[in-house]
């Protein structure tokens, strides 16, 4: 279960050799609510889509097993939204680590397997296989594709463990933002709220000042999805 009380991110100089079968899976987007996680897990698409997720597998992972433990962490970095989503018709969320800001994440604790399960699924991949994280650990980065969400990003360690996540290559002043859809928003929101503890005012102020969704969306209009029901 995750706590609102805030762990602390470590440098990844303190992770030996060779990369354990256990991670951190640092969730920064939609599915920093655990309903939206389960989805990739046991095959089970957001009922609040606009449209069918085509990335998520008939069966989900290979190990449909819940997350053994999920925390709230900040990573450095800075959340934006850009390009279309096909599932959610608005922008999707992106990581640029290299940007002056923190990031507020949900961390769950899950196996190499199902990370690498859920990183081919949101890269439209076939899952099954496990993605080789060597290069991530020991540089911070390694590239998969040059699509979004094909970028693989280690900030560092809590635990002993790897906190990893994954985004788009490119920086967000290099890509045109684009304003998410409010049933994309709302997820993060809840997620947000559950994990770090944040007032609707908090969490509304955040996300509407996120690039791509500044100018768009209000804070009042945030806090309106994150009062109202579901």
């Amino acid at each position: 279960m995750a706590t609102n009380q805030l762990a602390i991110l470590r440098p990844r100089s303190a992770l030996g050799h060779p990369v354990p079968d256990r991670i951190w899976y640092a969730a920064y987007g939609s599915n920093t609510d655990p309903e939206r996680l389960s989805g990739y897990l046991t095959g089970r698409g957001p009922g609040d889509a606009a449209r069918p997720a085509p990335g998520i597998s008939p069966g989900g992972c290979r190990d449909h097993t819940p997350p053994a433990r999920s925390l709230a962490l900040i990573l450095p970095g800075l959340l934006y939204f850009a390009t279309e989503s096909v599932i959610w018709t608005g922008g999707r969320a992106f990581y640029d680590p290299h940007t002056p800001a923190g990031t507020p994440v949900r961390a769950y604790l899950l196996t190499l397997a199902q990370f690498s399960d859920i990183a081919a699924q949101e890269m439209y991949r076939r899952a099954g296989t496990d993605l080789d994280l060597t290069e991530a650990v020991r540089t911070g980065r390694s590239s998969l594709g040059p699509g979004r969400y094909e970028t693989l990003v280690c900030p560092g360690t809590f635990d002993g463990l790897p906190v990893v996540t994954f985004t788009a290559p490119w920086r967000w002043r290099e890509i045109g933002g684009n304003p998410p859809a409010a049933a994309y928003l709302r997820h993060i929101g809840t997620g947000l709220r559950a994990t770090h503890g944040w007032s609707i005012g908090d969490t509304a102020g955040y996300l509407a000042t996120r690039p791509g969704a500044a100018g768009h969306w209000t804070p009042s209009r945030v806090a309106d999805l994150l009062i109202r029901p579901r």
